[in-house]
């Protein structure tokens, strides 16, 4: 009875313990003992029909702050919002490390970080590796090749259905395929059931993480209480799956393998482990990894950003217009446009700019974590919640550090930098008929963890969205009002599926 009853009184100091907020922490929602304040979040998250970014914006807002403070479940949480806090928070070492929460463990499939979540050195050392792999082959010819072979099937798909097109369905196969070519080094069929397999994979996982979220990192203990709730089976399935995918792959390179083989990252990869490999990182499990990151950095973000820039000249048909008039100016209809070719058309790389801020695939970007007690705006972020130092300090037991949300969202819609953020306007893009360079537009980060397929991604948002604009008018359906430009909520904000009519342009002009 004695050990019950002391048991109690240990649990209920440690709620009320857990209730404090640390000297000088950042204003934000009150906290209630154990759950912290993930019951009103979840809450207001309703209310903005799942949209994060919209729930932190109000916050901001109601403690009139660019940084603010919460904590879920036994984890500080830290939301840092406008261009100038996040560009400290970027340029701070002291946040350079991604969270350690238990959700960043689940999304790997291996025993090793890969790049997204790696640190120190095996960062560095692994990103040069992707950048330089990357950089020697964006920047020939043959991967505007493969593009160009990914843009010809996607026009032959429009073509069978140019009435009722669902573009974002038949865009994602294609940026998958040109991902694969670079990893593997050759695309799969569309029909190939193996594909089929690893894009339902990929959409599977996508919608798994969106729904375990949130849970699965405030509160990890729910895994063995109700695992098929909050997505923890579904998640470790798809990544068995995924890594037996991606092992017979890597298994297949291993058989064909030798020195002057170097026409993808998997036989880079083999090639420097067995040959140059002086920190002993060139696992296997860190190439599972590094593959899963450059397929989930880019398999949906790049479909999605095109899918919605058609949405948009629906939309906005001046602009649709204008586009379409750039590239007659500028194009034959029997021109092939190389990635070279777009200082001549600069408005095009204005609308896509534009997109990308407006609609704002990535709301939150990359988070961090806090690796000491640090200073920030005025606020003190600590390394951890005293309650979770003083258990781990004691029994040492693997707690999760602060973890700092990067609010990208602030920054693409602020009105102090753009104005009039709520209007569609590529013309904020251009100067003096010429591309603007603007410090606040960061759609891909920056800084050193910079999206490493930042070079990958604009040339196939350039080349397809360039070229199906030269070719086709992208109108509603018959008698069908325009689809919402709302985004579907999740960590990637997708847009809503649509279908729209493709019609081939007859009246482009043909130059000689």
């Amino acid at each position: 009875m004695l050990v019950v009853l002391l048991a109690i009184v240990c649990l209920g100091v440690f709620a009320v313990y857990s209730m404090k907020k640390p000297k000088h922490f950042p204003p934000g929602p009150m906290w209630w003992p154990l759950v912290g304040c993930s019951v009103e979040m979840r809450r207001e998250m309703r209310r903005a029909k799942g949209r994060q970014q919209i729930v932190l914006e109000k916050m901001c807002r109601k403690w009139n702050t660019s940084v603010v403070g919460m904590k879920m479940g036994s984890q500080l949480v830290v939301c840092v919002s406008s261009f100038p806090v996040l560009k400290k928070v970027f340029d701070n070492e002291a946040f350079f490390a991604r969270p350690n929460n238990f959700f960043t463990k689940l999304r790997t499939i291996g025993s090793c970080p890969g790049i997204t979540c790696a640190e120190g050195s095996l960062f560095e050392e692994h990103k040069r590796f992707v950048l330089k792999n990357l950089q020697s082959r964006t920047g020939k010819m043959e991967m505007e090749a493969k593009i160009f072979e990914e843009l010809e099937d996607v026009k032959q798909l429009i073509d069978d259905d140019r009435l009722k097109v669902q573009f974002g369905q038949i865009m994602q196969p294609a940026v998958v395929n040109i991902i694969w070519s670079f990893i593997a080094g050759q695309r799969i069929k569309r029909s190939d059931p193996k594909f089929q397999t690893l894009l339902g994979l990929l959409d599977a996982r996508s919608k798994a993480f969106d729904m375990g979220g949130g849970t699965l990192s405030n509160f990890p203990w729910l895994r063995f209480i109700a695992p098929d709730w909050v997505g923890f089976t579904l998640i470790n399935n798809l990544n068995m799956e995924l890594k037996s995918f991606f092992t017979k792959t890597i298994n297949d390179h291993y058989s064909t393998w030798g020195e002057d083989r170097t026409g993808d990252l998997i036989y880079s990869f083999i090639s420097q482990g067995r040959t140059k490999d002086k920190s002993g990182t060139f696992t296997d499990d860190q190439l599972l990894m590094i593959i899963l990151d450059l397929f989930v950095g880019g398999a949906h973000s790049s479909a999605a950003i095109l899918d919605f820039a058609f949405l948009m000249m629906m939309h906005y048909p001046d602009v649709k217009h204008r586009v379409q008039a750039c590239l007659d100016d500028a194009f034959a209809s029997s021109d092939q446009i190389q990635y070279q070719d777009r200082h001549r058309i600069p408005y095009v790389e204005a609308t896509l700019s534009e997109v990308m801020r407006y609609c704002h695939v990535f709301p939150v970007g990359g988070s961090r974590r806090a690796l000491r007690d640090t200073e920030l705006e005025g606020y003190t972020i600590p390394k951890a919640s005293p309650a979770v130092e003083i258990w781990r300090q004691r029994f040492n037991l693997p707690f999760q550090d602060t973890t700092v949300l990067i609010d990208l969202y602030s920054v693409l819609n602020s009105k102090d930098v753009w104005g009039d953020p709520e209007n569609f306007r590529p013309e904020r893009f251009m100067v003096d008929d010429q591309l603007a360079v603007i410090e606040n537009y960061i759609p891909f980060g920056i800084g050193r963890r910079r999206c490493l397929g930042e070079s990958l991604a604009r040339r196939i948002l350039f080349l397809v969205f360039a070229e199906v604009m030269k070719t086709y008018d992208i109108l509603p359906e018959e008698g069908a009002p325009l689809p919402p430009i709302d985004p579907q909520p999740g960590i990637t904000a997708l847009p809503q599926p649509y279908k729209a009519r493709f019609v081939r342009r007859d009246s482009v002009l043909n130059k000689s």
